[in-house]
């Protein structure tokens, strides 16, 4: 076995499984990394299984980096999104952007029992092997975390092609200022989440309910200028459907959508520089 060609094959995978893990492409590629260089130094004759010796790699790494993160979250300003990350169709699975937001209220091992057994369909013997755990009680986790996140999940879910003609009036309304429109594409329940991380304007709390947000929208094409917006891609983020733009400061922004039952249920706006960075790069996959 080459043990270059064999991580580099399973890399994509165990990228998905930090990102999933910590919400943040920097710190998944880091921990990515890291697991190269244990796998590069380990001695393979002993290793018997080695996949799941990845997989338990990435997984324990993860679960130490989480373990410093969630102080830093707890001090963030403002409401803590995901860093956006485009979709591409061949990655695609159940997680959305809604779903990682939520499960934020897990603990560590709740997060990983969870992704690595509903999201990556590893049986419990391994899920607990990953996380240090008996099968017992990885399968006790993963029950826990899903009956914790499963509000995040759609109740009426409607086709990806209603979700992109939804989006693309809702992109063309906020653009245009067209209140009355938005106000037949919001939820009466809307929630509207601005991530500026305190370092670009934004707001500090979620916006709730479909006059306010309709108001905030209407403000920030007035005020914000956002209707001058330049569009660089529409494109799945985390696996709704959204829109990556550069405002009139030259700064990147990231626009998604979450929408349940035909109407848009919740606007996730990221502004924060430090998680847009991945983007600026010119590193967009191909194919989303």
């Amino acid at each position: 076995m080459d043990p270059t060609a064999f991580f580099t094959a399973r890399r994509p995978r165990l990228t998905r499984i930090a990102y999933r893990m910590l919400g943040s492409v920097a710190e998944a590629e880091d921990v990515v990394q890291d697991a190269w260089l244990r796998w590069h130094g380990a001695e393979r004759a002993d290793i018997i299984e080695p996949e799941a010796w990845l997989v338990r790699t990435v997984t324990r790494l993860c679960l130490d980096v989480l373990k410093s993160s969630r102080i830093k979250r707890e001090q963030y300003i403002g409401p803590w999104l995901p860093e956006p990350f485009i979709t591409p169709d061949d990655e695609a699975d159940d997680i959305t952007l809604p779903l990682m937001f939520a499960m934020e209220r897990l603990s560590p091992l709740e997060r990983a029992a969870f992704l690595l057994h509903d999201v990556f369909d590893l049986d419990f013997k391994e899920v607990g092997q990953a996380i240090g755990r008996e099968s017992a009680a990885a399968r006790q986790l993963a029950s826990r975390a899903r009956t914790r996140v499963q509000d995040a999940r759609p109740r009426f879910p409607v086709s990806r092609e209603e979700q992109d003609r939804i989006a693309g009036a809702f992109f063309a309304a906020t653009r245009g200022g067209d209140l009355a429109q938005l106000k037949q594409l919001l939820a009466d329940k809307v929630v509207f989440y601005g991530d500026g991380g305190g370092k670009r304007n934004s707001a500090i709390n979620p916006i709730v309910g479909l006059d306010k947000v309709v108001r905030l929208l209407g403000a920030l094409v007035e005020k914000a200028g956002w209707d001058r917006a330049e569009v660089l891609r529409e494109a799945r983020i985390d696996g709704l459907p959204g829109q990556l733009s550069r405002e009139s400061d030259a700064m990147l922004q990231t626009m998604a959508v979450e929408i349940d039952g035909g109407r848009i249920t919740a606007i996730y706006v990221t502004r924060n520089p430090d998680k847009l960075g991945h983007l600026d790069r010119n590193r967009l996959p191909s194919g989303a």
